[in-house]
């Protein structure tokens, strides 16, 4: 990823912290902070991204909301045996991709101050890449087989989420739609 200027994306320490644990909690997750300037563990993409271990989302200060959602979206996507061994890549098709980008912005609404507009415009800035040309264009008109892989998976029905833990952990199996239309052909998001 592009970082971009500090000006660019809501970071952490500028968000409703608290409403944030307490999403994150509702799937098991916990953040742990990690202090300014030091590498975050478990972070894939390195600098200020969040990075997860087992049910640890680490960020620091300036890690980007977006970011946050994103990391603890693929621990929400994921069987509970990836999760059993999650560190740093959460691996995963090229569906299940999509079905985080998507879940991460119907997540966003849930924070204060932030929202899907705001976490639409943040991927852009941020560089996440798009066949359509932008987050919003995607996630409105090429995100459908993505929304179907959520609620295949207990995760809800397009725009409307379901949060029981219980129900996301639940084990793909052989319902993993990866070879869609979209995915063949290309349009899924680099995110």
């Amino acid at each position: 990823m592009n970082s971009p200027t500090e000006k660019d994306v809501l970071r952490l320490r500028d968000a409703d912290r608290s409403a944030i644990e307490r999403l994150l909690a509702s799937f098991g997750l916990e953040i742990v902070d990690v202090p300014a300037g030091r590498p975050v563990p478990g972070s894939f993409w390195g600098d200020e991204e969040a990075g997860l271990i087992g049910d640890r989302l680490h960020a620091r200060p300036d890690t980007p909301v977006h970011s946050v959602l994103h990391e603890a979206c693929h621990y929400v996507c994921m069987s509970p045996q990836r999760r059993a061994r999650l560190h740093t890549d959460a691996g995963g098709t090229r569906l299940e991709e999509e079905a985080v980008c998507v879940l991460e912005v119907l997540l966003a609404d849930r924070v204060p101050g932030f929202g899907r507009a705001r976490c639409l415009a943040d991927m852009d800035a941020w560089g996440y890449n798009f066949a359509l040309g932008s987050a919003r264009a995607w996630f409105e008109g090429d995100s459908a087989p993505a929304r179907r892989w959520l609620s295949e998976r207990g995760l809800g029905e397009p725009g409307r989420l379901n949060l029981r833990a219980d129900e996301h952990t639940r084990e793909a199996g052989s319902r993993d739609r990866s070879r869609t239309a979209s995915a063949d052909a290309g349009t899924s998001p680099t995110c």
